[in-house]
């Protein structure tokens, strides 16, 4: 494992944002799919219902939202944010980086690094890596880590492996250099010889001339080359033997006994796999909180929405030492271990909004 620790580092907010549009998976896909097979899916991966993004709204969006709302209850003056890293794989634009337009609309100042991640369901606690090391190594006090992704629309609404799994979010992260000690752990893995277990064959320049017509693949569901792919059993034994592992091995190292955490937060994949990962790491099951079942896989955003669901409305102080875990798309995955203040997790955010001067235009 590649391991890190940061001593002066600290989680000064969480926060995240979810489109208005709720979807029951029985109500929307009953008559597509059939009943029996939708009541399957929902008792295979937990979901019963999710959040679509409007046409309009990206990841951007969700993530300006969250941004705005922790930096407002955080009463930061913008001009000492030196940080902002948006990560997502549904990006406003090919280029320029969507954290650029993110630093324009957050209206941050000229001394500040900013840039996208390419990354999905690994990508949160990649990006605590990332932007703690940045901090430590800076002159910057706070840092901003922006995430979300808009699966759905890039994934054909004829897969039924998919098209019910996968809701829309975005989220936010306040990092501060700490005035006293904190702790944030880490490790990461990558395997990149399971790249194509979920993929977007086109969009990018490897495959410029993919075809947009759906047609059906090996796995019986239909969908273009422009649309996500994701080899349910490859994903699954990769993830029920590497991420127990890394979790086995990472609290052996680290010499910490599974009670010392509150809550074990992982990547919300789907609940059997959740179910299998707990076990085989002899995790508590009353420390793992559950967001997909009203939320969908949210892929990026997935671990502080669910910090924000289990801890946001609660309004109550205390410090929660969490562990969290992120796995998939890459093949990559990692852990993250800190402790964040319960009244410094805020409460979704439900949004519409959309950022109307970032359309097309000739002028």
């Amino acid at each position: 494992m590649i391991r890190s620790a940061f001593e002066n580092i600290r989680i000064a907010g969480i926060a995240a944002a979810v489109p208005k549009n709720r979807e029951i998976l029985s109500e929307r896909y009953n008559d597509l799919f059939g009943e029996e097979s939708v009541r399957a899916f929902s008792k295979t991966t937990g979901v019963l219902e999710r959040r679509v993004a409007k046409e309009e709204q990206t990841a951007s969006d969700l993530a300006y939202v969250s941004a705005k709302h922790v930096i407002r209850e955080n009463s930061v003056d913008k001009e000492k944010i030196g940080i902002c890293i948006f990560i997502s794989q549904t990006p406003d634009y090919r280029f320029p980086s969507t954290a650029c337009v993110l630093h324009r609309r957050l209206e941050l100042p000229k001394d500040c690094i900013a840039f996208d991640v390419n990354l999905g369901c690994s990508g949160y606690v990649y990006g605590i890596q990332i932007i703690s090391s940045l901090l430590q190594s800076t002159n910057c006090r706070y840092g901003l880590l922006l995430a979300g992704d808009t699966l759905n629309k890039v994934i054909s609404p004829q897969d039924k492996s998919s098209c019910m799994l996968f809701g829309d979010s975005g989220c936010a992260t306040l990092f501060e250099k700490a005035d006293r000690p904190t702790a944030i752990a880490t490790a990461y893995r990558t395997d990149g010889r399971g790249f194509q277990a979920i993929i977007t064959p086109s969009g990018g320049y490897r495959n410029p001339n993919g075809s947009h017509e759906r047609v059906k693949w090996a796995d019986g569901n239909e969908r273009s080359d422009y649309e996500l792919y994701m080899n349910g059993v490859e994903v699954f034994s990769f993830t029920i033997s590497e991420v127990p592992a890394m979790i086995n091995e990472f609290m052996e190292d680290s010499r910490i006994g599974r009670d010392s955490f509150d809550a074990y937060v992982l990547h919300q994949a789907n609940c059997y796999i959740l179910n299998q990962v707990a076990k085989r790491s002899r995790l508590p099951k009353d420390k793992l909180p559950i967001s997909m079942d009203r939320y969908g896989n949210t892929s990026v955003t997935s671990i502080p929405l669910t910090l924000c669901d289990r801890y946001g409305a609660l309004n109550e102080d205390g410090e929660k030492r969490i562990l969290s875990c992120g796995f998939g798309v890459g093949l990559s995955w990692g852990i993250a271990a800190f402790t964040v203040n319960q009244k410094e997790i805020l409460p979704i955010v439900e949004t519409d909004d959309f950022f109307k001067e970032g359309a097309v235009s000739h002028d």
